[in-house]
């Protein structure tokens, strides 16, 4: 089978030998672990702590922070690694150059303002 749909076959053979050998082996942890239920292991448990009283707890809004500034970094990153590759390319090396600064500036001016905020102190 060639031409145009057969690349559109090899990735759907390719799916379902991943979703026979993932069920394979969920099957196949199903039948070998033991089971023996208490009511220990029936409880909810979350973080090693036991859970008492209602399930609201306030939590501080700085790791929200921190996980958007990660997020931040992270796509930072992945724009950044397909600009190396293409910077040495011919004829894209100022172009890129140029468009990389106005990046990484924007990005500078974001933690710039986190800085006069005080969102990056930890206290």
């Amino acid at each position: 089978m060639g031409g145009y749909f057969g690349s559109y076959a090899l990735v759907l053979v390719l799916l379902v030998i991943g979703v026979g050998i993932v069920a394979g082996a969920l099957t196949a942890n199903r039948l070998l672990r033991p089971s023996r239920p208490t009511v220990e292991k029936l409880t909810t448990y979350e973080c090693g702590v036991d859970p008492v009283g209602e399930g609201w707890a306030q939590s501080q809004i700085r790791y929200y922070v921190f996980t958007y500034l990660y997020v931040v970094f992270a796509v930072d990153a992945v724009f950044l690694f397909p600009w190396a590759t293409v910077f040495a390319a011919p004829g894209y090396g100022m172009t890129t150059l140029v468009e990389m600064f106005v990046f990484l500036g924007f990005i500078a001016l974001g933690i710039l303002y986190a800085w006069k905020k005080r969102v990056l102190t930890w206290t």
